[in-house]
């Protein structure tokens, strides 16, 4: 079971080393791409588990019309975002009950946030995610193919711990049981482990 205490202070930690890590595939970015064609003109994004605000937060940013915010519950993350970022709305808080009123945003971006979560709770993150959206919303999220937990005690050479569980197709099937039509699918060669990929789903809010 994923400790969240341990994925934030992990995060904490280890904030400035996976910021030079942290790269955008090309995959990723086609993605994000198709993604914002999809939304309308002038959109209202959130960026769910937003780290250090790279890619989705500056994309939103320099895409001039879109009014970005991130939520994430590292502050060393949330300090990183601030700069990377400078244009975005920041809020510290959990992805299993986000500060923001009903139907505010257009889209809801988590790229590798759901797999920290422990995954009892992955339900309750994607009916924020609803709950959050307005009708006919958007969400993109990033998941493994296949289900796989784990942890690794020097993530990065850092000495730090960090965990996942990623769920798998189970994530698709509880989008579609809180209201969303799979509208796009994306698969891309990961990293937590030699024979994992990710797969970025996107959907649609149907009420």
């Amino acid at each position: 079971m994923v400790d969240k205490d341990v994925v934030r202070r992990g995060y904490d930690e280890l904030a400035e080393t996976y910021a030079a890590e942290r790269s955008e595939t090309d995959r990723e970015r086609a993605a994000l791409e198709a993604f914002f064609e999809s939304l309308p003109a002038s959109p209202t994004l959130l960026d769910a588990g937003c780290g250090q605000g790279t890619p989705v937060l500056r994309r939103g940013s320099e895409d001039g019309g879109a009014a970005a915010v991130g939520v994430d519950f590292s502050r060393e993350q949330l300090e990183l975002a601030a700069a990377n970022a400078p244009i975005a709305s920041l809020v510290r808080g959990d992805l299993t009950d986000l500060p923001v009123r009903d139907g505010t945003f257009d889209a809801v971006i988590a790229l590798h946030s759901l797999i920290h979560v422990p995954v009892d709770d992955h339900r309750t993150v994607l009916e924020e995610f609803a709950r959050v959206l307005r009708p006919g919303g958007r969400v993109l999220v990033s998941e493994g193919l296949e289900e796989w937990r784990g942890e690794n005690p020097d993530w990065l050479e850092t000495g730090v711990e960090m965990q996942w569980h990623v769920a798998g197709a189970a994530t698709r099937t509880q989008l579609r049981e809180t209201g969303f039509e799979i509208v796009d699918e994306r698969g891309v060669s990961g990293t937590l482990r030699e024979d994992e990929r990710w797969v970025y789903v996107a959907g649609r809010l149907e009420k």
